[in-house]
């Protein structure tokens, strides 16, 4: 899976860009501020269908634009596609797939797979347990793009069973409806949660290994918010009840405090190295290479369970990183992925590949013509 070519039109700092990537690793050299990024988060974008930087979308529209356009030719195996998506301060984004309009943006899910790491991500490691969710859900939106809708049911449940609450009402007959629909959506999450870590967990020991070279284990857990692990092989609808009868038993306490206190935005999944919480005990160097580590093994679950590995996005990794560990970690970096890897600093980067030169809302291949605009 690769991206081919990108144009861009007034999204962030690019008031125009046309960029055809290497089908290799790509390294994308220039100054703090220089865009770097911002190329990445188009690309996220088309994968995810939101900024990484968790930014809404006019968030993305170029200054005094009143839109951006994000094109791109994608191939998978020997199938190209070309995405156009059109981001409006005035309306909804309109996407379209092979020029063909899509009632729903999220139905451009999983025609373009990308894993990123930022320097954000040790917020996996070191914050709260919201993180490490968002984390299990985009890798559930990446191996099921029927992911995103549970999710999105999820959160408007959990919206309409709040506001419900919020209003000082004791009914218990309405307040049953938002149960239902909150434990419906919720099993499904939490079972595809479930999937995610016994996927996750044997690559992320292995590229902890990898990168650290040390003895530690690391391994991922996760508890429910009425408290005890979950079970990999559980249905969604033994989840459902589950919850459901967490929501009844909570029901006294969610009156008087005028929300929801159990359910999957409350639950805890937990990053371990050799059975600790790598938030509390680990080191600065453990948790970076922790968060690194969670990256690679998503982008290794993906590969495995979808056949092709999404493309690989590291922004600024390495900077922050020891001469060993970097060497490490570009040893690690999966072969025959298309790669583009940002940094200010190009000695910092322990790999090879195709420079290109950013900058001025430009991207120049290194010593040669412009190729933005």
């Amino acid at each position: 899976m690769k991206v081919d070519w990108v144009t861009l039109g007034n999204f962030r700092s690019y008031d125009t860009l046309e960029w055809e990537p290497d089908p290799g690793v790509n390294l994308l050299l220039g100054a703090n501020g220089a865009g770097k990024t911002n190329l990445l988060e188009a690309i996220a974008f088309l994968s995810t269908l939101r900024s990484f930087r968790s930014v809404p979308d006019t968030g993305l529209i170029g200054d005094g634009g009143a839109a951006a356009v994000i094109r791109a030719g994608v191939s998978s195996g020997d199938r190209e596609r070309l995405i156009e998506v059109e981001l409006s301060r005035g309306g909804p984004r309109r996407a379209q797939l092979e020029k063909s309009r899509l009632q729903k943006t999220a139905d451009l899910l999983g025609v373009i797979r990308v894993v990123a790491f930022l320097p954000e991500d040790l917020d996996l490691v070191k914050r709260g347990p919201a993180y490490r969710r968002d984390l299990l859900d985009a890798v559930a939106v990446q191996l099921w793009a029927a992911a995103h809708h549970d999710q999105t049911e999820l959160d408007r449940a959990l919206r309409q069973r709040n506001a419900f609450l919020k209003s000082g009402l004791r009914d218990d007959t309405t307040l049953s409806v938002w149960d239902a629909r909150l434990a419906q959506s919720g099993g499904r999450v939490m079972s595809r949660r479930a999937r995610v870590i016994e996927t996750l967990a044997p690559h992320l020991e292995m590229a902890y290994a990898d990168i650290a070279g040390g003895a530690e284990r690391a391994a991922i857990g996760y508890v429910a918010s009425w408290g005890g692990d979950i079970a990999p092989e559980a249905t969604a609808a033994e989840f459902t009840t589950s919850i459901m009868e967490a929501l009844e038993r909570s029901r006294r306490a969610d009156y008087e405090r005028r929300l929801t206190t159990v359910g999957p935005h409350r639950d805890e999944p937990v990053l371990l190295l050799d059975g600790s919480d790598t938030r509390t005990h680990g080191s600065q160097g453990e948790q970076r290479t922790m968060a690194l580590a969670v990256r690679l093994a998503a982008h290794r679950a993906v590969a495995d369970m979808t056949g092709e590995p999404p493309v690989l996005l590291l922004d600024d990794v390495f900077s922050e990183l020891d001469a060993d560990r970097s060497a490490a970690l570009a040893k690690t970096l999966p072969p025959d992925t298309q790669t583009m890897i940002t940094s200010a600093r190009p000695e910092d980067v322990p790999v090879e590949g195709r420079v290109w030169r950013v900058g001025e809302g430009r991207v120049r291949p290194a010593g040669g013509d412009t190729v933005g605009r």
